[in-house]
Parts: C-alpha cells; sequence; structure tokens
C-alpha cells in the first residue's frame, strides 16, 4: 500500500504557513500540532515549504509524490511506539537554485507565516551578534549572486510581498537560537541596509513580526529500519517517513502580525516572554546534549542513549546543571517559572531512550557554533561573579578533546560544522598549548577570549575529564 493524491476540497482555500527547511525535525514537530488542529476540525491553515539548499532530494521528492502526506513514528523511553499519518504538508515544492516557486507562494496574500529550521550556523551571526559576512554564503547572497542563506530567501520573498502589496507577514524562527526572532530580525535588517536595500528595510520595519520561540522534540534523522517498520505497523510503503520521542514543546512569543493557527488549543505555549524557557532549554537540554555526545564520542560509543547511561557520563551531565546551571538561572531577583531540578531529571531520561538510536553524529555537529551559544553564557556568567565554574568548564574540556579525535582522522564517521574554519580549527589542535589556543578563539568565546580565568577553567576541565581523554591531550 502506498499513499495516493490526496481528493479534491471544496472546503475555502486555507491560509498558509510556508516553511523553509522541510527536513525530519519540522515534520515531527510544527506539522504534528498543526496535524491536532485539523484533526480537530479547524483546517484555516495549511503547511507549504521547500528547502534553501540542494540538500539530499530524496525525502523531499517522495514527500512530493506522496502529496506532502507521511507518517509519523513516535517512541516512549519504555519502548512503546505509535504510529500518526500527517497531511497538513500541502504543497511541497522541489528545490532549485533561484528559489522561484518559493517566493512566489511566500508573496501570496493568503501566506501569512514563513517560518524556517535552518540549524544554529545558518545565521553566520559573530560573537557580537552582527553579520559575518566573511562567511562563503553570506557573501554571495550580500552580492546577489545567490540565495543560499535564510537572509537571501527572506529578502526575496518580503521584496516580492512588498512589490505585489500583499501585507504583513510573520517570520517565525523554530531553531535554537537564543533570542531567535530578535536576532534573526537584526540580522536581516544588517543584511537588506548592506545590500542598500533601504525601502525593503523600511518597509520590512513596519509590515514584518519576528517573534521569538522554543522548539523541542527530540528527531534523529531517520534511516532505513523507519520505513520498514511503518510499513509493518501500518501497511504504508512511507519513504518520507519520520521519527521522533514522544515528547515535545513549543513556546511561543504571541506578536503576529497577520494571524496565527489557534495553536494554544493543542498544546503551544503562547506566552509574553520566551526568555526562562529558552534559557532552561538551551543551557540545561542543547548543552547537556552535546556534553553527552562528546563524552560518548570518546569513550567509543555511537549513541546518545549509550552514553547518557554511563554513569561517569550522566554524573559530567548532572553536575554541569546543577552546580553551575541552576545557580544562573534561579536566583534572588531572577526566578524562574519553572521546576529547573525536575527539567533537568526529565531531560537526562530523554536521552537515556535507546529506542531513539540517536547518533553521537547527530548531536556533536556544529561544535563551533554551540560552544557559544549554548555553554559560553553560563561560564562567562560564573566567572564574573567569581563563582566557581568547574563543571561547566568541563564541556568546552570535552569539545577540545572531541576535536583531538577529529584532527587526528579518529572518528568513527564524518564531522560536520558550517561555523567551523577547519585550518584553524587544525592549528589549534597541533599548537604547543591546545587549551590556550581554544580559549583565544574570539569565534567560540567573544570578549571573554584568552582571559586567564577561562584558561584556568578549561585547564581544569581537561583534569577532571582525563579518565576519557587518555594521552589523546599529551
Amino acid at each position: 500500500m502506498t499513499f495516493t493524491p490526496a481528493q479534491a476540497s471544496l472546503e475555502p482555500e486555507p491560509l498558509v504557513m510556508l516553511h523553509l527547511g522541510l527536513g525530519a525535525f519540522h515534520r515531527a514537530h510544527q506539522a504534528d500540532y498543526l496535524q491536532d488542529l485539523a484533526d480537530a476540525g479547524d483546517r484555516q491553515w495549511m503547511l507549504a515549504g521547500g528547502n534553501l539548499r540542494a540538500d539530499p532530494t530524496a525525502t523531499l521528492e517522495a514527500l512530493r509524490q506522496q502529496g506532502g502526506r507521511y507518517t509519523l513514528e513516535t517512541v516512549t523511553p519504555d519502548g512503546e511506539r505509535r504510529y500518526r499519518q500527517l497531511d497538513v504538508i500541502r504543497q511541497v515544492l522541489p528545490y532549485e537554485p533561484s528559489l522561484a516557486g518559493l517566493i512566489t507562494l511566500g508573496a501570496q496574500l493568503r501566506t501569512r507565516i514563513v517560518s524556517f529550521t535552518v540549524t544554529e550556523a545558518g545565521y553566520y551571526l559573530d560573537p557580537a551578534g552582527g553579520l559575518d559576512e566573511q562567511a562563503p554564503e553570506l557573501a554571495s547572497d550580500l552580492q546577489g549572486l545567490t540565495r543560499c542563506t535564510i537572509y537571501g530567501a527572506a529578502a526575496a520573498v518580503l521584496q516580492e510581498r512588498m512589490r505585489r502589496g500583499s501585507g504583513p507577514v510573520t517570520l517565525l524562527n523554530c531553531d535554537n537560537l537564543r533570542h531567535n526572532g530578535d536576532r534573526f530580525r537584526a540580522g536581516l535588517m544588517a543584511f537588506l541596509e548592506r545590500r542598500g536595500q533601504h525601502a525593503l528595510r523600511d518597509w520590512a520595519e513596519a509590515n514584518v513580526c519576528t517573534p521569538n520561540s522554543m522548539v523541542d522534540r527530540i528527531t534523529p534523522r531517520p534511516g532505513p529500519e523507519v520505513r520498514e517498520r511503518v510499513r509493518a505497523a501500518t501497511g504504508v510503503d512511507d519513504a518520507a517517513a519520520v521519527m521522533a520521542e514522544d515528547f515535545r514543546q513549543w513556546v511561543i512569543e504571541d506578536r503576529f502580525c497577520h494571524g496565527r493557527p489557534g495553536w494554544k488549543w493543542v498544546g503551544v505555549e503562547m506566552v509574553d516572554s520566551v526568555r526562562p524557557y529558552e534559557e532552561a532549554k538551551i543551557r540545561i537540554l542543547n548543552a547537556t546534549h552535546s556534553c553527552i555526545a562528546w563524552a560518548g564520542t570518546l569513550l567509543g560509543y555511537r549513541y546518545i542513549h549509550e552514553g547518557t547511561r554511563d554513569p561517569r557520563v550522566r554524573q559530567l551531565a548532572h553536575a554541569y546543571v546543577t552546580e553551575d546551571v541552576l545557580p544562573c538561572l534561579d536566583r534572588p531577583g531572577r526566578r524562574s517559572p519553572l521546576d529547573l531540578a525536575a527539567y533537568r531529571d526529565t531531560v537526562l531520561d530523554r536521552f537515556g531512550n535507546a529506542a531513539l538510536c540517536d547518533t553521537h553524529q547527530r548531536v556533536a555537529m556544529d561544535g563551533y557554533s554551540k560552544i557559544p551559544g549554548f555553554i559560553a553564557p553560563t561560564l562567562r556568567e560564573r566567572l564574573a561573579a567569581g563563582q566557581p565554574a568547574h563543571a561547566v568548564a568541563r564541556l568546552p574540556a570535552l569539545f577540545l578533546a572531541f576535536l583531538q579525535l577529529w584532527h587526528r582522522g579518529m572518528l568513527p564517521w564524518d564531522y560536520q560544522d558550517q561555523a567551523m574554519d577547519p585550518a584553524a580549527a587544525h592549528a589549534v589542535c597541533s599548537s604547543a598549548d591546545p587549551v590556550a589556543a581554544l580559549c583565544g578563539d574570539r569565534q567560540l568565546w567573544g570578549d571573554l577570549a584568552g582571559q586567564p580565568a577561562l584558561v584556568d577553567a578549561l585547564r581544569q576541565g581537561l583534569r577532571d575529564i582525563s579518565f576519557m581523554t587518555g594521552a589523546l591531550l599529551d
């Protein structure tokens, strides 16, 4: 049995949420919430989308052939699997470099939201929050030669909306970037200014909303075994099947320009400020995830659950949150609305879900974006307050040891890092003092770079993890 084309509908044409980056996470997260609304009888909105890059196109083409329909497999920490067929993605656009189809759809009056997942490195932000114009893809887009970045794509959509008089639009960031809506907006305005598109910049200031949001659902890259399980469980041969844990969370600031789906009815938290939620998620979940991936790789494990279940690794992660993160996020004068200790324990339980088979290769990627985004803020706050930072310093120490494996060609898989300059990273690893070299990198540390307190903290961090590094850093 395979999916067949959807029957024509006599219902009014729905409003559109156009998503850029139709990867596994979007289909397991944002689409899943919209499916809840549709299943409850609210089909005022539909999803459409495509990709900004010529990534492997097999899944995208399969999704297109299936009319946007696919199966989501979810699995609990106890291994219970459930299957759901989603049909809210009603239009899948094949990739082509000009992005003409995405731009045309994004400029239509009925498109009210353009959302995107391009990963943290896809925003090309330097430590000060400005655009990193040295990045080749961004430089190419700034010159108008390509449209391969989120800024180039968004600028083209907004230009066409302005030309057509299509009205306001919300640009909704769905990535693990702190203050993601605000930072994307600043980057976009700087991009338009740098290109001399002053009229478009003024129009965007008045007609574009960019709410901050926080997203959470562990979604491993689906391998062929997902398709086989879906076929066995449902009888459908689904070439675009995706799987995720059963947990999910979405918190959005309720600042939309031209309407939005009724997400609050299906569990999305619509709030005035997403800050406490994103700080908890980024520092506790995202940083801990990276910690386990780097540590687990050093110990020879392949999957996240293996490292999480190793008492030594779990203690590293638990101590990092308890000793250094909790005092930063919950203190007199700035109390967190969350039970952070309970959140920590829930996160570690989720990471121990063996049924996900989430790989270190997926989670360990993009360390040069994750150090400044996930880890440096806690280190900076602890050092500035004159407080110990031993537990958090172990995380960049783990990354340095992990980087040495990459430098020596000892990783069992290909390491991907959009923000890393490979030559500079090799230079760090081959220097006489790799700790000082890593600590001196302003891309990673900003104004903290080179400070003796940072260097001392990382040296102690390396001593603390010596049981898993062996002679790697001798």
